[in-house]
């Protein structure tokens, strides 16, 4: 159901990069995690963790975690709102639950983004809403 999920997080000064890179091995266990040096508006130096993990087992395992993990009516009614138009589910999680292994789905702030790319041909946003939803309610 899932084709791919593209993960990405900020990490700031302020923030540990083994701790965050950690909080998506929480969401990802077998994700490949890579890093890239920025530099924020007021010039603080941010690091960017991101990566895509592919393999169906993975994504599958990851997808079990998250019907076993949150609120699944909420997920339910957010996924039109959450999926664009070319079948791509958005998620974000809380950086500090990853960190200790709970999955918290947030609407905005500092997280851990998930572009979920879900397999629906033709890639739609309606065929894609439904194919989630039905993997959601029959859970």
């Amino acid at each position: 159901m899932i084709h791919n999920i593209k993960f990405r997080a900020f990490v700031y000064e302020n923030e540990s990069v083994d701790d965050i890179s950690q909080a998506i091995l929480n969401l990802l266990p077998e994700a490949e995690i890579e890093a890239e040096e920025a530099e924020g508006l007021l010039e603080d130096k941010i690091i960017i963790l991101s990566g895509v993990v592919s393999k169906k087992r993975y994504t599958k395992t990851f997808f079990n975690k998250l019907m076993e993990s949150v609120d699944l009516e909420k997920l339910n009614n957010d996924l039109e709102r959450k999926m664009d138009e070319k079948g791509n589910w958005f998620l974000r999680f809380d950086k500090s639950d990853a960190l200790d292994e709970k999955l918290t789905i947030l609407d905005k702030g500092d997280a851990i983004h998930l572009k979920i790319k879900i397999a629906a041909f033709p890639a739609k946003k309606q065929i894609a809403v439904d194919k989630v939803r039905e993997a959601i309610l029959s859970d």
